[in-house]
């Protein structure tokens, strides 16, 4: 009997998502095995082949083929290894992560509209019940392989950076009203304009919400980018999150081709510079200032990175 109830749930719920035909259910040209690839690599800074299949255990020829499918359609770069040269790192490319969000757009969207018919009073049922099956059948498999995931921002992310940044920064520093406008400022330049191939926004997700950020944009220097908006929620801080999302923009300004990468901070935010130290970052220049009602040493951080391509 528990065989003959699991088989037809599964039934039933492959039908309910559109996973014989998910690429019609999404309006996307991709399929459930290839949309799942996608969101391994978009929730991933670096990814080696061998690691993605046996995460999603798939058949290693099969892997190759789609992995080289993308990289004809312009969605990854594959490299070797860094750790491992026998081995291969595949890394999406700017085409390959505004294809990853539409996918996470439209999945969200399905999910939401499946959630819709739910009464309200019921979701909170669904979701335990959800939860009961991943615990029961996925054993002593951890929820999250990597804790927190970075991903690019989705509807509303924005403003949840300028939202926490205003909020944090006036409980554990005491800065005032100007630094969440001078976060809004930096947030709705880069929404109003920015090149996705040379700029980008991270979001650190933990289960399901958004407990981190960072950013970077081109500088006005040739050849410069600047790391911007650097945030871990207190509840994340102490597991390494702050490194990763510092490791993010290192390697995607050197992806890209950037010469340098620099940023501005205040002497009062130690845990933040110890990251920049620990990432290579070097203080070069350091000012007083007031600034969001307080007195505060600014100064300037500079990591080489190679001979930019970028002009």
């Amino acid at each position: 009997m528990p065989i003959q109830e699991i088989r037809a749930f599964n039934r039933f719920y492959t039908n309910l998502i559109g996973a014989l035909d998910y690429s019609k259910h999404l309006y996307t040209p991709y399929t459930l095995t290839e949309s799942r690839v996608l969101y391994e690599l978009a929730h991933s800074p670096r990814t080696d082949a061998a690691d993605l299949r046996a995460e999603l255990s798939l058949d290693a020829g099969y892997l190759s083929r789609m992995l080289a499918k993308f990289e004809r359609d312009g969605l990854v770069a594959r490299a070797p290894s860094e750790v491992d040269p026998r081995r291969q790192r595949i890394t999406l490319t700017a085409h390959g992560r505004e294809a990853a969000a539409l996918l996470d757009e439209r999945s969200r969207e399905a999910v939401g509209s499946l959630l819709a018919k739910v009464p309200a009073d019921v979701r909170p049922r669904l979701v335990e019940a959800t939860r009961t099956v991943r615990e029961i059948l996925g054993g002593d498999r951890p929820a999250h392989r990597e804790g927190p995931v970075l991903r690019d921002p989705g509807p509303g992310d924005l403003g949840w950076v300028v939202q926490r940044h205003g909020a944090l920064y006036a409980a554990e520093y005491g800065w005032n009203a100007d630094f969440e406008g001078l976060v809004a400022r930096i947030v709705a330049d880069f929404a109003q304009d920015h090149d996705p191939h040379l700029e980008r926004v991270w979001i650190a997700e933990l289960d399901g919400r958004p407990v981190g950020s960072v950013m970077c944009v081109r500088d006005d220097a040739p050849a410069t980018a600047r790391l911007r908006l650097l945030l871990v929620e207190p509840e994340a801080r102490g597991h390494g999150l702050g490194d990763r999302l510092v490791r993010g923009v290192v390697d995607f300004a050197r992806d890209v081709g950037y010469r340098e990468l620099v940023l501005w901070t205040n002497d009062v935010l130690t845990g933040a510079r110890r990251i920049y130290q620990r990432a290579g970052f070097t203080l070069v220049a350091e000012k007083p200032h007031r600034s969001y009602g307080v007195d505060l040493v600014g100064q300037d951080w500079r990591l080489p990175l190679q001979e930019g391509t970028i002009k």
